[in-house]
């Protein structure tokens, strides 16, 4: 137990500290739903009503997309240099590597998102920034954990980031679908809600094993 932990302890040093040195891998999904809820009044034009009611599905579209963003890279430089298999090596079982690397990827990559969002919110006149920014903190989770399982499956696929849109964006459609339900309030809202958070708890006990198995077989 005590080499696992301290296996654990620095594989998320290791990881935090390599995407930090790494401020595009992290600022770009941030930068890009920034740079898209900018251009909302611009197509949709500056009617505060329709951008009111429009802003919650639209920031969650762009959410999703800006997801997909770093994920081709996700486990590619790790099997570049090695660190793959010495993950398999160490004492760390290997769902728990995959779910600290998802952490860390998540943390960095939609996190500030998360964090930024009652700006994004007031700036389109949203009163009650709560259930949006809530929406979030529950749902880009499991797209990280959708995303990662993707990213292993076409580890070796040279149209790789083509190939992980078109596997991803179906099963990411209930994310979709809970999060903006949640995230414009109303009635159905908190049945929404718990329903986002059942299926981020069924992805957090599914999606580690799925993508530690998916990466050993593309290691064999």
């Amino acid at each position: 137990m005590g080499a696992a932990l301290q296996a654990a302890a620095a594989l998320a040093r290791r990881e935090w500290s390599s995407t930090w040195r790494q401020p595009a891998e992290w600022l770009t999904p941030l930068g890009f739903v920034v740079g898209v809820a900018a251009m909302f009044p611009l197509g949709l034009g500056p009617e505060p009503a329709r951008l009111r009611e429009l802003a919650p599905g639209l920031l969650w579209i762009a959410a999703l997309l800006a997801s997909l963003l770093a994920l081709p890279r996700l486990f590619a430089p790790d099997l570049a240099d090695g660190s793959l298999e010495q993950w398999w090596l160490s004492p760390l079982p290997r769902p728990l590597a995959v779910a600290l690397k998802l952490a860390v990827h998540w943390g960095l990559g939609s996190l500030p998102l998360v964090l930024v969002t009652p700006l994004l919110a007031l700036a389109f006149g949203i009163e009650d920034p709560a259930p949006l920014a809530l929406s979030l903190l529950l749902g880009t989770p499991a797209l990280a954990l959708l995303g990662g399982l993707g990213a292993a499956l076409v580890l070796h696929a040279r149209a790789g980031a083509g190939l992980l849109a078109l596997l991803l964006l179906p099963l990411e459609v209930p994310v979709l679908v809970f999060g903006t339900a949640a995230a414009n309030g109303g009635a159905n809202a908190d049945t929404a809600l718990l329903l986002l958070g059942a299926w981020l708890a069924l992805l957090l006990a599914l999606a580690p094993w799925a993508t530690s198995a998916a990466l050993s077989l593309m290691l064999d």
